[in-house]
């Protein structure tokens, strides 16, 4: 048999577990709760009464929640014996109350006034990660939450974050809140805040935070085979060789063959504000990335900082080839407005990606041999 004492240190315990809050604050199924309180045994009650019957008057006393009591004949005792056997609790708050916890009551009413002021889709997330909240001002938060709601990938059109004068914020708001926004835009973009980075998916202007992976696919025109740098310096920095190979993703790596005079540059994502560097306008530049929206998106924006590049493996043909075997679904398709930068044939096949149920053929999943082939007649016919 449990008392009071041990049940609110259980359910305080529970609290902690990100599971059981969301679902009991998100899920009106979830109550009422029923708690186990458990039975004296037939010796506890010949042996120990004195004790019993402690239990059974704080059990009597208590003040929060339904007390169920099942009467119980025991050979010991003269007569029958109430015994509470379940505890009821029928709401968040009489679990937060049962608790008997202050800072559980605490940061119950601050995750109940901030899930009442967000938009519908925040509340999962503050309480899952409420570390992400409890320490800043309520203000905030819900400013993070307008904030998230007002911008989109690529509207800061190389502006640094501190520039954006949105939802009423201040030059240092970015700063201050970067990894709550950053997830309250995972959650409307399906993580593409967090896979690309928060300048990139924002088209802001990188200041120090987005480091790529630079490859030297000739062999002899760096001291490293592999190193990071950072997209700024790469605006004033120029890379030795006469081309150059832009690769979305860094997991592609592996797939690029030994090209002679050649520097691949993965990892960009969104962030391709680089590619206004002076340096470039003596070199032969290719890209691939991600035969879906966010790829043609990004393949579009490089193309505006460099129009002479030459995509590589993003065209229709390539995803009727591959798509009908490793196609996926795209879960949060870039904008149904069509970027700038893509041409005709682009703009056709964006079209087609958007109406697609698997309009996502990732870079991974084409053979090794048709990306070694693209690249060598690009190559050729530099």
């Amino acid at each position: 048999m449990k008392s009071p004492d041990e049940l609110a240190a259980r359910l305080a315990r529970q609290w902690q577990n990100a599971d059981l809050r969301e679902q009991r604050l998100l899920d009106p199924d979830s109550w009422p709760l029923r708690i186990p309180i458990g039975k004296p045994t037939g010796s506890v009650v010949r042996d120990q009464i004195g004790q019993v019957r402690e239990h059974l008057q704080r059990w009597r006393t208590l003040s929060v929640g339904q007390v169920e009591w099942q009467p119980i004949r025991f050979q010991s005792a003269s007569e029958v014996i109430d015994i509470p056997t379940t505890w009821r609790l029928a709401s968040p708050s009489e679990w937060v109350q049962a608790t008997g916890n202050a800072d559980v009551k605490r940061e119950y009413q601050t995750l109940s006034r901030l899930a009442a002021a967000l938009d519908p889709r925040f509340p999962p997330l503050i309480l899952r990660r409420r570390s992400l909240v409890m320490d800043k001002p309520e203000a905030d938060v819900i400013r993070s939450g307008q904030l998230a709601l007002q911008i989109s990938p690529g509207c800061a059109q190389g502006k640094p974050l501190r520039a954006l004068s949105l939802a009423g914020i201040d030059s240092k708001f970015f700063e201050r809140n970067r990894q709550l926004i950053t997830q309250m835009l995972d959650v409307l973009f399906d993580g593409q805040a967090s896979e690309t980075g928060l300048e990139a998916f924002l088209g802001a202007e990188d200041e120090g935070h987005h480091w790529l992976l630079v490859a030297d696919l000739d062999g002899t025109l760096m001291p490293f085979s592999q190193m990071r740098i950072r997209a700024s310096e790469l605006q004033h920095t120029p890379l030795p060789g006469q081309r150059l190979l832009l690769v979305e993703n860094e997991r592609c790596l592996h797939q690029l063959p030994p090209t002679p005079n050649t520097i691949a540059v993965l990892g960009s994502g969104l962030n391709l504000a680089w590619l206004q560097a002076r340096w470039l306008s003596d070199k032969a530049i290719a890209y691939w990335g991600d035969l879906d929206t966010w790829g043609l998106a990004m393949l579009g924006r490089a193309r505006n900082h460099q129009p002479r590049l030459t995509p590589l493996l993003m065209n229709q043909a390539v995803f009727e080839r591959f798509g009908k075997e490793s196609a996926v679904e795209e879960p949060q398709p870039a904008s149904s407005v069509l970027p700038f930068g893509l041409t005709s044939g682009d703009a056709a096949l964006y079209n087609l990606l958007l109406e697609s149920q698997r309009g996502r053929l990732e870079q991974e999943f084409l053979p090794v041999d048709i990306v070694h082939d693209a690249i060598n007649k690009w190559v050729a016919g530099c």
